[in-house]
């Protein structure tokens, strides 16, 4: 198997980079060597510090881009799915959106290609960069046949994925709509468990228990109506839609180079093109998603939305080059706030008790998600250090009331017989 390096996985339209599994080639310096050791003690200890200042300085400047990364991954995210909800006022064809809106990943390879002008220091033409993507797909690249069995399976899944989400905002409100999709983590973790054979974690086990159980309360919110049904159903549809994308991903081609997840997703963009055009056809002149006249089509709606989903695709994929993945998967849980602040305003939502102890106890499993595979050992080092720190204190206290050193008391003898 081939070797790469800077890989992450492209991911759906509405996912969390739960699969992004590599580094950022460069992002680990190697640290200096220890000085010699007829060093004086004060050289090294001054060494030692200017290691420190000069590591924290790449930490500092990741978690300043972080910070970005989460803004503008909640800013899109929430934007998306408000204007989506507010497009389906005046036209009501959420199939038509998806497919409009797929269509513009097509731009992928292009606005990769411009940063690779931009940033690389040995500029290649768009189609030496083109045939050195297409290795991801094989020996032969992008054939015929790797087309319909590694890229049409995929843009059925990415279009299921959204449709299946901007239905549901149909029925149900925005901010139900985002918190339920927050469970497409615990169904990636349990995909992965069973089919990829990942590590047992029981922290994620108890988290994939809270998604479950907020699920079901979120559909008692309502009182079981059947439009909040149907609604909750589309959307834990849509999120096992995304994991099984993600899962399948990983099975089948692995992880993949920046300019390999940009082809990736621009050859989706091309299959919806090509093959998927056919479906808001049909749909029209079957009148079940029918608009008329043409002139009363939102235009201005459909490319903001299209604009925010492939603002929000772009950072998601491609922000592991610039921060930790961790902080961008905050963004997605962060939108549900948001989308409840809007909806509060905008739509006639109840935040009753079950509502919003099923959004805690959604967003709960999504942080209990986020934890690193071995947090446990980490907590253990850290609670160690702790102890071993506050004895060190301890003992400091101990010996502060004497100034001056240890005299021996000399002891009181003894007639006691």
């Amino acid at each position: 198997m081939k070797k790469h390096s800077a890989r992450v996985a492209p991911l759906s339209a509405c996912n969390s980079p739960v699969l992004t599994l590599t580094k950022v080639e460069g992002e680990e310096r190697p640290r200096d060597g220890p000085g010699p050791t007829e060093a004086a003690a004060g050289a090294e200890a001054g060494r030692a510090s200017r290691r420190c200042c000069t590591g924290s300085g790449p930490r500092l400047r990741k978690l300043a881009w972080g910070l970005a990364v989460v803004l503008c991954v909640c800013a899109s995210w929430a934007g998306s799915t408000q204007l989506a909800k507010l497009t389906f006022r005046t036209f009501d064809a959420p199939f038509t959106l998806t497919w409009f809106a797929t269509t513009w990943n097509c731009l992928f390879f292009l606005l990769y290609y411009a940063g690779h002008v931009c940033k690389a220091a040995e500029r290649q033409s768009v189609q030496q960069r083109y045939r050195e993507c297409c290795r991801f797909f094989g020996d032969n690249g992008l054939t015929l046949k790797v087309f319909f069995t590694k890229a049409a399976p995929f843009g059925v899944l990415w279009t299921l994925t959204n449709y299946l989400y901007l239905y549901a905002i149909t029925k149900i409100n925005t901010t139900d709509a985002s918190v339920l999709f927050c469970c497409n983590k615990a169904f990636v973790f349990l995909l992965s468990w069973i089919v990829l054979r990942d590590r047992f974690m029981g922290v994620r086990i108890v988290a994939a228990i809270l998604a479950i159980a907020g699920i079901v309360m979120m559909t008692y919110a309502d009182g079981f109506h059947s439009h909040s049904v149907i609604g909750i159903a589309l959307v834990v549809g849509s999120a096992s839609t995304s994991a099984l994308y993600k899962v399948l991903f990983k099975l089948l081609l692995g992880s993949a180079k920046f300019g390999e997840a940009a082809l990736f997703l621009s050859v989706l963009g091309v299959f919806n093109l090509l093959f998927v055009t056919c479906v808001p056809v049909i749909l029209y002149f079957t009148r079940v998603e029918y608009w008329s006249p043409f002139t009363d089509i939102p235009w201005g709606n459909l490319c903001g939305f299209a604009v925010l989903l492939l603002t929000f695709n772009v950072v998601l994929n491609f922000g592991i080059a610039v921060t930790y993945p961790t902080l961008m998967s905050l963004g997605i849980v962060l939108s549900v706030p948001v989308n409840a602040v809007v909806d509060h305003y905008t739509s006639p939502i109840v935040f009753n008790g079950v509502r919003v102890i099923a959004i805690i106890i959604i967003g709960l499993g999504f942080l209990l998600l986020l934890l690193p595979e071995e947090w446990d050992v980490w907590l253990a080092k850290l609670l160690t250090r702790l102890k071993v720190r506050k004895k060190e204190e301890t003992a400091e206290g101990g010996a502060e009331p004497g100034s001056g050193p240890p005299s021996k008391r000399r002891g009181r003898p003894s007639f006691a017989r």
